[in-house]
């Protein structure tokens, strides 16, 4: 039998729950086991959790046909554990570094309480570690072990559940349960404190306490399942009742009660404004149901709210409550006036703009800053004007990238009356980027965040621990994600970062990246088509070289002597060379170009062209190979600066071992694998198709249709996938000249 039992509650915590599950079996102290509860996740964290056990036989995850919530999952998890003592955790927070080996020696040092209760920090999106307020009341003093009785300033700490280690047989012996609803905590922990023999403390912190942005916290939820505190109370005080040697506890936990429904009232985004008097109401019932004889009102502004509760005086509370507001609006209103002050006459006319009705038939389409119509957003676009023509589709695009936009797209120049009219006015806004921080989100507009590649480099708020990221301010960055009501992925690795590093109430969409449907449904024509385009000859074979942007470089400065490669491939190989559109123009390329050794389409829109008409990809570190990937054509990593680069922008995985197919380090080894074909062996095929089956998960032609239904057309349920194995793709530069041939 193990010394700990760990109860983790799983539901839609798929970006935390791998750092969670880490942050269990990386403790040094290993007599434990792990309960996992799938309570019905939606997202893949029951497939997550199944992997982990695969590899770890502490973990034992149970789960559940049905959502039951958190505390009926928190009971499913209980009844399997077989440890000493149990210990609950949320499946978004994270056990400190020694926290169960702490907590190990604390409870043999203590001889074995009944609770032991112990010390745990707020942890903030970026990167704020807040100490508890009251960790003081956790320090040493007296006897190692106590009754409440003796330290009754505990029922001050944050009634939580998962700031202490629980005897198993105290909780069978006192038949403690958690009951359904929110605030399903204030039963268990009150009745176990004040049940309790044998108390100790620990004075360390064991828990971190994720304080999530947006949503996982029920206190940041509009709803009328706050009503279910109510409920909770009521059980605390007929579990007193039912037990006279607790009675002495009844005027303590009627204060928590009154405090803790006040709590409800007073904090901004929890009653919905028409429940607010029928709260007040209940409020006041108990107030009078379980009021302790000879009981004093605390004294000041907290006794006042006390005195109107017991009046149930709702409308004197709405008369002070609303004085509060005046005071405050007044204050809001100056500001405003004082910003609007300061505008700019295009800002006046923006504003001008919002006030005005939003066109239910018009989109705004924006890729890579307004630099070009490409990308997610492209594809959408023209699905849109395939099944909703009567939508008008509007590109922002920069003043000096107008000439490069196809003929017959509308757009409107970035800056410009038309481009802030068109984003105050358009019903949907769609982009692979955000907007920029001036654009507001109208009630009623739809944004839609494709992205634009898988993500290997750290993204969003995982960016704070390295130093590449050290410019960004993230609070404006997250600011610019409130706005989105869509993000796309096209895996569920992807999915699980997003929803982590952008920690905003989007809809996450797992439609496939709309730009990878012609690489499944290309036919032999289009490649043809592309090679031609690029003047590729029938018999030539084409290398596409695409390195990543290095936020430590001020360039683009390729890591290979382009030249020699083009010599040592001879005359029959065509090297492609598209550098990162961060960097513009490069001299050293463009020399090369004129030199006739390769050919630069650094400026060649739509990349999908040069992925249809390129035999294999060299890259380094960039989004190309999981896009590339879905063609199941070779792939080359070329990465000679792993060190650097995973150190200096951080990755989601080590590229050197799970590649999609080989790999080089050097340029001597690039060379002798292109020159030998390794690079389109059997051993190389074999990591591609991992890769392909890991990333290319959603990619099955049909995204841009997926969106289109789901966000322009308001159809609830998604297209079914193709199942991989029948997914075509388009067919190899090889196979298209083939077709040729035949015909």
């Amino acid at each position: 039998m193990p010394r700990l039992s760990l109860v983790v509650p799983v539901y839609k915590v798929q970006g935390y729950l791998s750092e969670c599950l880490d942050s269990i079996l990386g403790q040094s102290y290993t007599d434990f086991e792990v309960i996992a509860v799938d309570d019905c996740s939606p997202d893949d964290s029951g497939s997550i959790l199944d992997r982990y056990a695969e590899h770890d036989a502490r973990i034992h995850v149970i789960h559940l046909t049905e959502n039951v919530g958190l505390g009926r999952a928190r009971n499913a998890g209980l009844e399997k554990t077989q440890g000493d003592y149990v210990l609950f955790l949320d499946s978004d927070d994270t056990l400190s570094e020694g926290a169960l080996q702490a907590v190990a020696e604390r409870l043999e040092a203590t001889g074995d309480p009944d609770i032991l209760v112990f010390d745990y920090a707020r942890t903030y999106w970026d990167n704020r570690i807040l100490a508890n307020q009251r960790a003081h009341l956790l320090k040493q003093q007296g006897p190692d072990v106590f009754r409440l009785a003796d330290r009754p300033e505990l029922l001050e700490l944050l009634q939580i559940v998962w700031n202490k280690a629980y005897r198993r047989e105290f909780i069978t012996r006192t038949g403690l349960t958690f009951p359904p609803g929110y605030y399903e905590d204030a039963p268990w922990t009150y009745c176990s404190l004040i049940s309790a023999e044998r108390i100790a403390v620990l004075d360390r912190v064991c828990v971190h306490y994720r304080q999530r942005r947006q949503g996982g916290n029920i206190l940041k939820t509009v709803s009328r399942k706050h009503f279910d505190v109510f409920d909770q109370y009521r059980r605390v005080f007929d579990f007193i009742a039912e037990r006279e040697q607790l009675d002495v506890w009844r005027e303590p936990l009627f204060r928590k009660m009154v405090d803790h429904y006040l709590t409800v009232l007073e904090r901004p985004g929890r009653l919905p404004q028409d429940a607010r008097a029928e709260f007040f109401h209940r409020a006041a019932a108990d107030y009078r149901a379980y009021l302790p004889a000879g009981f004093r009102r605390p004294e000041g502004g907290r006794g006042r709210k006390y005195a109107l509760l017991e009046r149930d005086a709702y409308a004197a509370w709405v008369g002070a409550s609303a004085a509060i507001k005046v005071r405050r609006a007044v204050k809001k209103r100056a500001r405003t006036a004082v910003t609007r002050s300061r505008r700019s006459a295009v800002a006046a006319f923006y504003q001008s703009q919002l006030r005005l009705p939003i066109d239910e038939n018009l989109a705004v389409f924006s890729a890579y800053w307004s630099r070009s119509v490409s990308c997610n957003p492209a594809a959408i676009a023209a699905e849109l004007g395939r099944r909703a023509p009567h939508i008008r589709r509007v590109w922002a695009i920069r003043p000096d990238a107008v000439d490069q936009v196809p003929e017959g797209v509308e757009f409107v120049r970035v800056g410009s009356r038309e481009y802030w009219a068109a984003l105050a006015r358009a019903k949907y806004l769609v982009n692979n980027v955000n907007f920029a921080d001036a654009v507001v989100k109208r009630e009623g507009q739809v944004h839609v965040q494709t992205h634009h590649g898988t993500p290997l480099k750290t993204m969003g708020l995982d960016q704070q621990k390295y130093p590449a990221s050290t410019h960004m301010d993230f609070a404006k960055l997250l600011e610019r994600c409130d706005r989105w009501d869509y993000s796309l992925s096209s895996n569920r690795f992807s999915t699980a970062i997003w929803e982590r590093v952008y920690p905003c109430s989007y809809t996450s969409l797992e439609t496939g990246y709309p730009r990878n449907d012609v690489l499944v449904n290309a036919t032999a024509a289009d490649v043809r088509k592309a090679r031609a385009a690029l003047g590729l000859g029938a018999g030539t074979r084409a290398f596409l070289y695409m390195p990543t942007h290095r936020e430590y470089q001020p360039g683009f400065v390729p890591s290979l002597d382009l030249g020699r490669l083009a010599d040592e491939l001879g005359p029959d190989v065509t090297l492609m060379v598209r550098g990162h559109y961060f960097y513009g123009s490069s001299p050293h390329v463009a020399e090369l170009r004129r030199s006739g050794r390769i050919v630069d389409v650094s400026g060649h829109h739509p990349v999908e062209e040069l992925y249809l008409a390129a035999d294999a990809l060299i890259t380094d570190y960039s989004s190309a190979m999981f896009d590339y990937a879905v063609l199941d054509r070779p792939i080359i990593t070329y990465a000679p600066d792993w060190d650097v680069y995973s150190a200096v922008r951080g990755t989601y995985f080590d590229l050197l071992q799970e590649p999609p197919g080989v790999v080089a380090t050097s340029q001597a080894e690039l060379i002798r694998l292109l020159g030998s074909r390794e690079y389109d062996g059997p051993d190389a095929a074999e990591r591609r198709s991992a890769f392909r089956r890991r990333f290319c998960e959603f990619d099955d032609g049909r995204a841009s249709e997926r969106v289109v239904r789901r966000v322009f057309l308001g159809e609830k349920d998604m297209l079914p996938f193709v199942p991989f194995a029948e997914r075509p793709h388009a067919p190899t530069p090889a196979q298209a000249l083939e077709l040729v041939e035949r015909a």
